[in-house]
């Protein structure tokens, strides 16, 4: 291929997909049979080097999109190529193949002159592509290596994965590769955290000399952090408190039960300026809130729109800078308070967890602008929220263990003085995720619990 032919030819845009879907297949048939130090010479002769490639028609392939001028399909190839690498390593825990993909980005060869007007419009869309956010996300998936002069939000790559995966004009490989990594991440981070709190808490015997490395930025005060949390397990726990809201609230009228919502969200919130805050922004909101659909029943679709929307209240608005109501309720309570509202949210429609991600996502974004100690408070509050949706929200079951007795506590009846108890965690059964109804019949049949709720839906 040579630069004779003409740079702005046009192309018709089925010229052009044949010509992705030559290269994408080319990728895709090496990345699965050839060792990854071969791929990413390939990949670098056709991207970064622009120079002959293993097979004779990739090359004239890519340049057919470069003559097109058209630099989002190019940029658009490049991606897509980026992640069908990525994606099989990942499967195949090629993970050194993936931070050398990234490294390739940084090759010198991209400032070197050329004459080429191919090579240099080339160049300057590879450049510019860097340059994007599109590259961003995918450092994302090499930075959980990079030890030295890691920011604090690279902690949260699991969430800040989740806006690629649910975005559905991203190439597919880029979805799956983004969902793999979030859900690895979220595991290890779950079997760490389960790892710590077993061994690292103090007991009757010596403490083991070589503890687990504590996976939260919290401290010492993480433990007890973890211990209030799931202390609140149990019959009366969250859980089975928004299992007793669903089915109590299962008949009433969309206006009646985002009055219900209101009063469940702020059910047994000790703080009072919190709990007025929340109560004043919140029934502005929700008044007019779907108010086409008032005089409904509420059903599942419309239970997922409003959670969805209560989510956006509470966490960012306009998908970019924190809401205001985020920002008072965090000065107006713990971070702990408002991570509890939004748990309640999640418990009573789980469908709404990957859209609470994303809002998180975003939120760990605008502040990524900040150093640590400037936004120490929000960062308390991403650690926290962290941990409350691993300990509630996955399929690790903690439970409370008095040291003084023996006996397991996980019903919620624990002594105030938490560092007499221990931390245990297993494995939940598959029955064990689903509502228990017999427990909640249970709950609803006793006096004061019954009370409680009633007063907590009624209008």
């Amino acid at each position: 291929m040579t630069d004779r032919q003409p740079l702005n030819k046009k192309r018709s845009p089925q010229s052009i997909a044949h010509a992705q879907e030559t290269v994408y297949s080319f990728l895709l048939k090496i990345v699965q049979q050839w060792p990854p130090e071969d791929v990413l010479t390939e990949f670098r002769h056709l991207f970064i080097e622009h120079a002959e490639t293993a097979s004779s028609t990739i090359l004239p392939a890519l340049y057919e999109i470069v003559f097109s001028n058209q630099e989002l399909e190019f940029r658009h190839t490049l991606k897509r190529s980026c992640y069908i690498l990525i994606n099989n390593w990942e499967l195949s825990r090629s993970h050194q193949a993936i931070q050398a993909l990234i490294k390739l980005f940084a090759d010198s060869t991209l400032d070197k002159p050329t004459i080429s007007p191919t090579l240099k419009r080339m160049r300057v869309w590879v450049k510019n592509f860097i340059s994007s956010s599109d590259f961003q996300e995918l450092r994302l998936f090499a930075m959980r290596y990079e030890e030295r002069n890691r920011h604090w939000s690279d902690r949260y790559v699991s969430y800040l994965l989740v806006p690629q995966y649910i975005d559905l004009n991203n190439p597919i490989e880029q979805r799956e590769a983004a969902k793999m990594l979030s859900h690895n991440l979220k595991e290890k981070f779950k079997f760490e955290l389960a790892l710590y709190t077993a061994h690292s808490q103090p007991a009757i015997e010596t403490p083991e000399p070589s503890a687990p490395k504590n996976p939260t930025l919290l401290g010492d005060e993480g433990l007890r952090l973890i211990k209030a949390i799931v202390a609140r397990r149990g019959l009366f726990s969250h859980t089975n408190l928004a299992n007793i809201f669903l089915k109590q609230t299962q008949n009433l009228s969309y206006r009646d039960f985002k009055k219900a919502l209101q009063k469940y969200l702020i059910f047994s919130v000790e703080n009072h300026e919190f709990v007025e805050a929340l109560n004043h922004q919140l029934a502005e909101k929700l008044t007019t809130l779907y108010a086409a659909h008032d005089d409904r029943s509420i059903d599942d679709a419309l239970l997922l729109r409003t959670t969805n929307r209560v989510i956006e209240f509470l966490t960012t608005e306009d998908h970019h800078e924190p809401s205001s109501l985020f920002v008072l309720l965090l000065s107006r309570g713990t971070p702990l308070t408002l991570v509890v509202v939004l748990l309640k949210l999640i418990l009573i429609c789980r469908y709404a967890r990957t859209h609470l991600d994303a809002r998180i996502a975003e939120l760990i974004k605008y502040y990524q602008e900040f150093p640590q100690e400037e936004c120490q408070w929000v960062v308390s509050f991403f650690e926290i929220f962290n941990i409350t949706m691993t300990i509630y929200a996955e399929n690790i079951e903690y439970n409370l263990v008095s040291m003084s007795n023996g006996l397991k506590h996980s019903n919620g009846n624990v002594d105030r003085n938490l560092e007499t108890y221990r931390i245990f965690s297993q494995l939940k059964q598959d029955a064990a995720s689903e509502p228990d109804l017999a427990e909640i019949e249970t709950v609803l049949e006793e006096d004061e619990p019954e009370i409680a709720i009633d007063e907590m839906i009624s209008s």
